[in-house]
């Protein structure tokens, strides 16, 4: 005769615990498929438009690409060739020069404009909202059109600067802003700062909201004076928000082309030429892509070392 054995109260109440596990996971489960397929199109737009462009880049810096490689699809491989061409042209390293140049003078320019500004439009006045919106104006004008408009501003003779400059007995002469090799670099730095002012003032403005209003409050009860305020209340909260506007303008100073081929195309004498400027010289007029890549990569170099000191630096402040 067998024995039947009936279930003990532990292995019934175990039973749907086990049993209640399989809708937790599955729900977990379809839970991370979502949020891949959220997270899916960003990273596709990353794959397809960064990482791929930067990666074959960085794999025609080492290949002798010319036009013909789009027909034949052939690419010799010639190692560091691009590099020691480069890097023996003797217009290299002035390119280089005036790349940090016009990088560091837009940003001081820049950010200690746009800082100024954005504090100034955090009191209220009236007509305050419309001069911020006018102020965006700059950043809202095609590039293409910012650049005719100082060209016609700066031009020697006929130029609105130097007209009201003379107008002022300032000057006998007309300044070749954009025509002398040892002004015109100042000249591109002077437009892009104007260019770039307004992204400082909105994000600076911005990150002087989120600070409380009762610390400068409470500033001025103790006494403290506006400069006092600033770099005791101010600056610290806004520190944050330094850090990524001045890494942004960093990268997008560096990547600046479109503003030096508008003014000057590189000269006078290669007075502007940088090397955004001589790799898209390289690569669109002398049609030696291989060339304009392996340029692009020493400034891609350049922008990455840059912004891994600054990002070390930043942290270091912040913990202390």
């Amino acid at each position: 005769m067998t024995s039947v054995t009936t279930p003990t109260a532990q292995t019934v109440r175990r039973r749907p615990a086990r049993e209640g596990r399989a809708p937790g996971r599955r729900r977990v489960s379809r839970e991370r498929v979502y949020q891949w397929l959220f997270i899916a199109p960003a990273l596709l737009y990353v794959v397809l438009f960064f990482a791929y462009p930067v990666v074959k880049n960085v794999v025609m810096g080492f290949q002798d690409y010319t036009t013909a490689s789009f027909y034949t699809g052939e690419a010799p491989f010639v190692g560091f060739a691009n590099y020691v061409t480069i890097f023996s042209d003797p217009t290299f390293w002035p390119s280089v020069t005036n790349t940090f140049v016009f990088t560091i003078g837009s940003i001081v320019g820049q950010f200690t404009l746009g800082l100024a500004i954005a504090v100034f439009f955090r009191r209220r006045f009236p007509l305050s909202t419309i001069l911020r919106s006018l102020l965006l104006l700059p950043w809202l004008l095609p590039v293409i059109v910012s650049t005719a408009l100082w060209r016609s501003l700066m031009d020697q003779d006929s130029g609105a600067i130097n007209v009201v400059l003379k107008g002022l007995g300032i000057i006998d002469t007309g300044i070749p802003w954009l025509a002398s090799p040892s002004i015109a670099l100042l000249s591109v730095i002077i437009v892009n700062v104007w260019v770039g002012i307004p992204f400082n003032v909105a994000i600076l403005y911005g990150g002087l909201q989120d600070i409380p209003e009762e610390l400068y409050e409470a500033a001025a009860v103790d006494g403290a004076s506006p400069w006092r305020t600033f770099w005791s209340v101010t600056w610290p909260l806004l520190r944050p928000t330094v850090t990524v506007v001045i890494l942004l303008c960093v990268i997008y100073t560096l990547r600046s082309i479109d503003i030096i081929l508008g003014l000057t195309r590189g000269g006078p004498a290669n007075s502007t030429q940088t090397l955004p400027t001589a790799s898209y010289f390289q690569s669109f007029q002398q049609f030696q892509f291989g060339l304009g890549a392996a340029t692009s990569n020493v400034l891609i170099i350049i922008a990455f070392v840059f912004a891994l000191l600054y990002l070390r630096a930043s942290r270091r402040s912040l913990t202390d």
